[in-house]
This record gives C-alpha cells, structure tokens and sequence, in this order.
C-alpha cells in the first residue's frame, strides 16, 4: 500500500457508502473531478480496481473493493477512538448529535418536544434523520438510534441497545364517521413488503374475520409501506386501520374505535441504540435523558 495515506481511505469509504463519484464529492465536501482523480491514483497504486459501474449508473465495490473498505472502516473507527479518548467524555452538552428513527416518531413524537431539549441546551444541534433504513452507528452515520422492534443478532455486540419504551396501537376512523359507518369501513394496512409487522398481522386476521361473518369489508384496494400515509388515509376516510395511540391522542380529527369481538391490540417496543465510545459524552447523555423524559410525558416509557 505504499504511497497510500488516510485521506486515501477516506474517498474509498466515500465512494463505496455514496455509490457514486457526485454523492462522494458531496460527501467529503470537494468536487467530483478530485474524487474521480483521487480514485484512478489508489487504484493505480493498489494495482486493483476497486469499483465497477453496474446497470443505473451506480459504482459498487469489487471484491478488491470489499476488502480495501473493510480495511478503512477498521482505520476509521480506531480513529475515532483516539479522537474521543483525548477528547476526554466531553462534558460541554454542545455540538451536533445525529439520531435517526421513523417518521412516525420523529414528526409526531420528537419534534413536538423539541422545544425542551433547545431550552435546556442552547449549545446543541439535534439533525433528526427519518428514514425506515437503518443507519449504521459503527460507521457514525448516526449517533443515536430509535428502532420499533428488539435489535436482531445483526446489530452487533459492539451497540449499546436498551428498551425505552413502548408504542401501543389502537383502531381509528374519522372522527366524523359514526360508530356504524365505521364498521363497514375497510382497514387500510401495510403493502406486502410489511405485512411482517403485529399491527398488519392484527388487520388481516380481523379483516379476514369480518369477511367471513359478514361484519363489514375486507382490506382497503390501497396499501401503504408508510405509517404517515396510513394515518393520512384515516383522515381521509378510506378506510379505518391501527394507529398509534400515544402519537393520536388529542388529535380530533380521528375517534378510537372500540369491539369486544377484537383480540387484544398489539404493540411494539421501542430500543434505544448507541455506541459505546460516544455514549458517555455530555452532548449524547443530554438527548438520551430528552428522549426518557419525552417517552415518560406521552405515557410510553418501558
């Protein structure tokens, strides 16, 4: 590798995250003429090419490619760990914390209680990521991370997870439809990618029911693979469907729908993931309090 330094490293982990020359460029905040440039002379000097552009446009890492990110993602994050062990536990509760969650939460949850975090810590820069992938907090894509749902094997032992809370569901309709109107709604639910999730299971088995028994219609003909559209097509009333009771209530746009014949509605957990080599810093134990206190005020804590 002679000749290579970390700079280097940095355009091969920019251009195999980015999966292009312009999102790189973008990323390391230069232009995509040095990034392009930057790349023929590592790869020159690797004697390998370590991307391949495939069908769209995108550039993806060979297998030479695989093994120089894993090499640099390494570097990186033994990096930061010198940063952060000079840098001591960083007791001034300023800067920029990253936290990345569903929409759902982050509009209807963490931005309504906004305002108490900026309050206490005039210093602190909160970027809320609303996303349903899963940014990864070994490659500080994020700081924090809210999931819906217990971590799985994939998340690694180096993550500290915790269950913060708890998001509980509950039927909806318009609030100016009448309990019977209501009945024959149909239920509008996740498209087929997550029908995985309990509040999709719970509609399709309730659905499937009431087809059979004559109660009511069966699934709405829309699907939707966002929450926020679902709610959005309540409000509208195409259908009915469960909600998230803690994010609805007081909102009068919608009524709680109530049958004894229902099973019990389901929930899902809320986990809280960090690093551990960020997690004693001022700035991350400040949105981690935020986010108990904000979880205890709408009723969801675990």
């Amino acid at each position: 590798m002679q000749g290579m330094n970390w700079n280097d490293l940095r355009y091969i982990l920019a251009i195999g995250r980015a999966s292009s020359l312009a999102a790189a460029a973008r990323q390391i905040a230069v232009d995509e003429t040095t990034v392009g440039r930057r790349l023929t002379a590592i790869e020159a000097s690797l004697g390998a090419r370590l991307f391949a552009k495939v069908p769209g446009g995108k550039l993806l890492p060979t297998e030479a490619g695989e093994v120089a990110m894993t090499h640099a993602e390494r570097i990186e994050q033994e990096m930061n760990r010198l940063q952060l062990s000079i840098a001591g536990q960083d007791a001034a509760v300023s800067g920029t914390v990253r936290l990345t969650s569903v929409a759902v939460l982050v509009n209807h949850l963490l931005l309504p209680a906004l305002p108490d975090l900026s309050a206490a810590h005039p210093g602190l820069r909160l970027e809320m990521l609303a996303d349903l992938r899963y940014f990864s907090l070994m490659k500080r894509e994020a700081d924090i991370a809210l999931r819906l749902g217990r971590p799985n094997q994939d998340t690694g032992a180096a993550v500290l997870t915790r269950h913060i809370g708890t998001l509980e569901y509950d039927a909806y309709a318009p609030a100016d439809c009448s309990a019977r109107a209501a009945a024959a709604l149909p239920w509008v639910s996740y498209d087929e990618s997550m029908t995985q999730l309990p509040q999709a299971k719970w509609m399709a088995a309730v659905a499937a029911r009431e087809a059979s028994s004559g109660e009511g219609e069966r699934l709405a003909p829309i699907a939707l693979n966002d929450p926020e559209g679902i709610r959005e097509a309540v409000r509208l009333g195409l259908g009915k469907s469960l909600l998230p009771t803690a994010l609805i209530k007081g909102d009068k746009r919608f009524r709680r729908l109530r049958n004894s014949d229902w099973p019990p509605m389901p929930n899902r957990e809320i986990w809280l993931l960090t690093h551990p080599d960020q997690r004693r810093l001022a700035r991350i134990e400040a949105v981690i309090d935020w986010l108990d206190a904000t979880m205890k005020a709408r009723g969801m804590a675990a």
